[in-house]
């Protein structure tokens, strides 16, 4: 569903008409955030798992599987959104039938993030002493044994924090992706507050990313605080 008739409309209202506004180009956010985090969440621990357990001192070492991943991720990591954005519109309009609205935004946010994730998450398993994996193995522990037994465990609360610092950079992103048309609170920021000189409402959606990101950030300290205080 498209923000543009209503934000058409309304962008010469008063504030208060700019509740609706607001409310839908949130929905949309959401939906475009919530279903690229889940991709995101799951190809990014395959590649950070990968990333580690091939790496040369990882479990299973293997360079030429190591090294094509990490390219990848290296080369996507080094684009800028924006560019990113326009270069995928192809692989979007393939896969989705459309580069406009907040389900073709799913496509290149779930590509930006992901490899940043996998790289948080191949962090993550780092920073875990090599003891406890050792330990495991000299019990019998098979490379998956370790994998979701030691390293996942024993990395939660990184992780918690990847997920928390991923997050709000998909609000970031989803808030760029409307410069071209994915809807949401970056569309009305930009097509209906800044290009129509709409100062209210650019700062009205100003304020509502705000409280979005600091929502997400304090919430997700929470649970690493809770999950660590656990260990």
């Amino acid at each position: 569903m498209s923000a543009a008739p209503t934000l058409a409309a309304a962008s010469d209202g008063s504030l208060a008409e700019y509740v609706p506004i607001l409310w839908q180009a949130l929905g949309e956010t959401v939906y475009m955030v919530a279903l690229s985090a889940v991709l995101t969440f799951v190809l990014g621990l395959l590649l950070g798992i990968a990333l580690y357990v091939t790496a040369p001192d990882g479990l299973l070492p293997n360079r030429w599987v190591n090294l094509p991943i990490g390219l990848l991720v290296n080369v996507s990591r080094s684009l800028p959104f924006l560019i990113l954005l326009i270069v995928l519109i192809p692989v979007t309009r393939a896969i989705v039938g459309t580069s406009l609205g907040a389900t073709a935004a799913i496509v290149p946010l779930t590509a930006g993030t992901a490899p940043f994730f996998g790289r948080v998450v191949e962090t993550a398993l780092r920073e875990i002493d090599k003891g406890r994996i050792e330990a495991a193995q000299a019990m019998g522990a098979t490379h998956l044994d370790v994998i979701r037994k030691v390293l996942l465990p024993e990395a939660l609360p990184a992780l918690l924090a990847g997920v928390t610092l991923t997050l709000v950079m998909f609000v970031d992103y989803s808030a760029m992706a409307g410069a071209i048309g994915a809807g949401g609170l970056g569309t009305v920021a930009i097509k209906y507050g800044y290009q129509r000189f709409n100062t209210e409402l650019m700062l009205a959606t100003v304020v509502v990313l705000v409280v979005i990101v600091q929502a997400i950030q304090l919430g997700g300290e929470a649970v690493v605080r809770r999950v660590a205080r656990r260990r």
